[in-house]
């Protein structure tokens, strides 16, 4: 059985990190932020999103490429995790993250939004994604 208690995705990127959280039972993933990757104060910020939702874990997104090998990315999200990890105390596990981005995308266009003028929605719903895909492989 799954762990009871919120948990949070991070969708690490260059310029936005797109952040989502489910419920405690882990059944709704929602997103609620996009932070600016280089803001000197995101330390500040995700301090601030993990004790309002005082999450029991973590999830990162890892951007492998399609052929299941590393990118250049993966080594980004490494440094993310590690930053991550040094400065909360808080479980962390990275998720494939191949297409996240590409789906998020999709249903934002199905559901109406015009997906290029829409890039911090994209981030926050690929971060839904990792969440979901975290939360999938819990329950195995």
């Amino acid at each position: 059985m799954a762990r009871i208690g919120r948990r949070i995705a991070f969708d690490y990127g260059d310029v936005r990190i797109g952040v989502a959280i489910c419920d405690p039972d882990g059944i709704l993933a929602t997103p609620i932020a996009t932070l600016q990757s280089k803001n000197p104060s995101l330390k500040g910020e995700i301090a601030k999103l993990l004790s309002e939702y005082e999450p029991v874990k973590a999830y990162v997104g890892n951007p492998k490429l399609l052929s299941g090998n590393d990118g250049e990315a993966v080594a980004k999200v490494l440094a993310f995790t590690e930053f991550l990890t040094a400065n909360f105390d808080l479980p962390i596990t990275l998720v494939d993250e191949r297409l996240s981005t590409v789906t998020a995308a999709k249903k934002l266009r199905e559901s109406g939004v015009d997906a290029k003028g829409a890039k911090t929605l994209i981030d926050a719903a690929a971060a839904v994604a990792i969440l979901e895909q975290g939360l999938a492989n819990e329950a195995r």
